[in-house]
């Protein structure tokens, strides 16, 4: 009989659920929330009453796709956290009653621990997949980590942010730029048409191989507001090039400590996951990098970057084979590390 996982998304403000059937992907369905971008990010409570309205559609809609009926579910998938507590809290508690009605386990998965292992997301069984160990460069909003992975469920964190992530400093000046909600998209479109050393910004330094972009952040403001004194249309007369030397300097900063990272474990295989491996000067970076030092690249697909449940239901496929199931007291969380 087929091993039949329901996976089910909701850290943050999209609502999605997978199907994973022996490991292949079957179905994969996201309702995104368009409510935040007047605000410039994401609103809590609005994400978690989208939540509400959107999971039961989108459960059934990935259900129909893959062709299977409920009672054709080995396990219900669901991240568990991190992320925004009320969205998880939908998520999870849809999860454990449809569990308890179709008398089928539930399966936890850590937000992070899924973007880590989307690699393994296969639509045919002769798609590759990294090689243990291989190193994975995860970088979102929220999270910027060098990251070992042993196995499926052995990872140790190298090396982390010690204030923002690299998404945050897309995202913050994005937003001074007046640029909509997400700005890394935006500011990805914009460097294409503009001179990456137009404009330096500071860069940390920061011992073994940890990560820091609040200086860059604060030096990229800085700019803006000197300039701004003196020229209220600077910003708009500069976009293209801010933008680029923005992306470029934050690109920089991750290569410089990747780079550390492979030397020092000898690795054959790099990945790289999360919301801004989205970007486009990123990957390129990356596959270069690879290059360089004579390691095999693994760069996402772009439907796999962002938040989305194919990710949820191949880390609870894995957890499903190792019989590592979920009891119905756990809550969700918001904050932990892979």
């Amino acid at each position: 009989m087929s091993i039949n996982i329901l996976g089910i998304e909701s850290s943050c403000d999209d609502t999605s659920a997978a199907i994973i059937s022996d490991g292949l992907l079957l179905s994969n369905v996201i309702a995104s929330q368009s409510v935040h971008e007047e605000y410039g990010g994401v609103v809590p409570e609005l994400a978690s009453r989208a939540h509400q309205q959107n999971i039961v559609p989108v459960v059934d809609a990935a259900l129909r796709r893959a062709s299977l009926r409920p009672s054709d579910l080995s396990a219900i998938a669901f991240t568990r956290g991190p992320g925004l507590l009320g969205s998880l809290l939908v998520g999870t508690s849809f999860a454990k009653g449809m569990s308890l009605g179709l008398r089928i386990p539930i399966i936890d998965v850590n937000h992070l621990h899924a973007h880590v292992l989307s690699h393994f997301i296969r639509n045919n069984p002769d798609d590759r997949v990294p090689q243990f160990p291989y190193l994975c460069l995860l970088v979102s909003g929220g999270n910027s980590q060098i990251i070992l992975v042993r196995s499926h469920s052995d990872m140790e964190i190298l090396g982390q942010t010690i204030d923002d992530a690299a998404g945050e400093a897309f995202d913050k000046c994005a937003k001074v730029m007046g640029l909509p909600y997400p700005g890394g998209p935006h500011i990805d479109r914009l460097a294409a048409q503009g001179d990456p050393l137009r404009f330096r910004f500071a860069r940390p330094h920061i011992a073994g191989l940890d990560y820091s972009f609040s200086g860059l952040k604060t030096s990229f403001l800085y700019t803006l507001r000197y300039a701004l004194a003196g020229d209220p249309g600077f910003i708009e007369a500069n976009k293209a090039d801010l933008a680029a030397s923005l992306q470029h300097t934050i690109i920089e900063i991750l290569i410089d400590k990747l780079r550390k990272a492979i030397r020092q474990t000898r690795v054959a295989t790099v990945a790289i996951g999360g919301g801004v491996s989205a970007n486009s000067g990123v990957r390129e970076a990356v596959a270069q990098l690879c290059r360089e030092e004579g390691v095999e690249a693994f760069i996402p697909q772009r439907a796999f970057t962002t938040d989305n449940a194919a990710m949820v239901a191949i880390a609870g496929h894995f957890k499903y084979l190792d019989k590592d199931f979920c009891s119905y007291s756990e809550a969700p969380f918001a904050r932990v590390t892979v």
